[in-house]
């Protein structure tokens, strides 16, 4: 894919993300600003490293072997079950046995080392393109 293409779809994304003429023109702006100073080219290059990401998963999940094929399956039940236990298990456990007379009191799971594995199997990571054309700063 070649810089105006992407530059072009950027634009035209760029209308559909912000309804208000002076946030596009703003938004637009910036983005003529990252082609001129390379940062365009930088995002080409994450684009084409996604779709080589995507190739790889699409032959993993083809695959018979349960090592290959199977982890993301295992990380998303591990991740959901850990999220129904925190926010649905735990709190019914804790209201059942307080109101039964015996309360207890059981730690949450630690949902902070989580939460990058499953953002990232959800592929929320694209948000960073957006942060990108906002130029949001922040930790990277």
């Amino acid at each position: 894919m070649t810089i105006p293409l992407i530059l072009g779809a950027a634009l035209s994304l760029v209308d559909k993300l912000f309804p208000n003429p002076k946030d596009a023109a703003e938004a637009k702006i910036r983005i003529m600003e990252m082609q001129q100073t390379g940062e365009l080219k930088a995002l080409e290059a994450d684009l084409e490293l996604a779709r080589g990401q995507m190739e790889i998963n699409k032959s993993e999940a083809s695959s018979d072997d349960p090592f290959r094929a199977g982890w993301r399956p295992f990380i998303g039940w591990t991740c959901g079950s850990a999220f129904a236990f925190n926010f649905v298990i735990l709190p019914l456990m804790t209201s059942i046995s307080a109101i039964m007379g015996n309360p207890i009191v059981l730690p949450a799971l630690e949902m902070g080392e989580m939460m990058p594995v499953l953002l990232g199997m959800l592929g929320l990571g694209g948000f960073r393109t957006y942060e990108k054309i906002k130029n949001v700063q922040g930790k990277h």
